[in-house]
C-alpha cells in the first residue's frame, strides 16, 4: 500500500504542478486503534514554484484528491496556508506532523516544521480543539445504550488529548496508546480502553457496542474538567516567533 500511495502523490505532483513535502497517515491508522476496514487517510502539505505566490488574486490551496478505486483519500494544503494554520496551533495540523506512518518528507522538512509548530503552539487554542471535537462525539454515545465503536473512540481521544493539555503543558501527542501509557489514571479504566482498543482492531467500522457505563462516566468527568480551566491556559508560546522567515525557507531551501 505505501508503494500505491507514493504512486498517487506522483500523480498529484504533475496534475497540479506541485512539489509535496510531507505527507502522512492520519485518522484512526495514525491513532493507532484502526478497523479491519479502515480508510486510507493520505493528508500532504506542498508548495508551488515561487512565481505562484506572486500573484494578486486568490488562488486554491487545497487539494482534494481520491484513488480511482476510492481506497486511498487524499488530501492537501498548500505550505502557505499550513503555516497560517500554525500561527493558529490547528490541532489537525500538530497530529499530521507528528504521524507515525510517513509516505513522503522530504529532507529538513520535519525538523524545521515541527520546531515551528512548538514555538507556535498556542495551548489555549488546541484545547478548545479538542474540546469540541470530544463534546461533539460525547453527544452522540452519552445517553445511547449501544453505539459505533469508533464514536466512543473519537470522545476518548479527545478528553485525553485535553487532560494531556492540563497535566503536560505541551502539544499532545497522535498515538493514542502513547497517551494512554503517559497519562496517570486509574489502572482499571485504562485497562479496560486497552481491551477495546483490541476488540476494535478485529471489528469493522459498523460495530455497534454496548454503552461503557464507566468510560462515558470518565469521559465526561475530564470534559468537565476541561470546560473549568481551559480558558485558564496560556497563550502563544513564543510570541515573537517569524512565521514569515519559516515560509522563505521552505520555499527557497527545500
Amino acid at each position: 500500500m505505501k508503494n500505491r500511495i507514493e504512486q498517487e502523490i506522483k500523480r498529484i505532483e504533475e496534475q497540479y504542478k506541485v512539489k509535496v513535502l510531507f505527507a502522512c497517515e492520519t485518522g484512526s491508522r495514525a491513532w493507532g486503534f484502526p478497523s479491519p476496514d479502515s480508510d486510507y487517510d493520505v493528508r500532504m502539505l506542498y508548495k508551488h514554484e515561487s512565481d505562484w505566490y506572486l500573484s494578486i488574486n486568490e488562488k486554491d490551496e487545497t487539494i482534494e484528491y481520491m484513488s480511482e478505486d476510492k481506497e486511498i483519500d487524499v488530501s492537501g494544503w498548500d505550505i502557505r496556508k499550513s503555516l497560517q494554520l500554525l500561527r493558529k496551533s490547528n490541532g489537525a495540523l500538530l497530529e499530521r506532523i507528528q504521524s507515525p506512518i510517513v509516505y513522503r518528507a522530504t529532507d529538513g522538512f520535519v525538523e524545521i516544521f515541527r520546531e515551528a509548530a512548538e514555538r507556535s503552539y498556542i495551548p489555549i487554542a488546541t484545547m478548545h480543539h479538542y474540546l469540541n471535537m470530544a463534546k461533539s462525539s460525547f453527544r452522540d454515545i452519552e445517553h445511547e445504550e449501544s453505539t459505533k465503536l469508533k464514536r466512543l473512540f473519537y470522545a476518548l481521544r479527545g478528553a485525553l488529548a485535553c487532560k494531556w493539555i492540563l497535566d503536560k503543558d505541551v502539544m499532545p501527542p497522535i498515538e493514542f496508546k502513547f497517551m494512554l501509557d503517559e497519562l496517570a489514571f486509574d489502572f482499571q479504566i485504562k485497562a479496560r480502553i486497552k481491551e477495546l482498543i483490541e476488540l476494535k482492531s478485529g471489528k469493522n467500522e459498523d460495530y455497534i457496542h454496548p454503552r461503557e457505563v464507566e468510560l462515558i462516566t470518565f469521559i465526561k468527568m475530564l470534559l468537565d474538567e476541561a470546560d473549568a480551566k481551559a480558558n485558564t491556559l496560556a497563550g502563544r508560546q513564543d510570541k515573537y516567533f517569524d512565521l514569515d522567515e519559516v515560509f522563505r525557507k521552505l520555499l527557497k531551501d527545500l
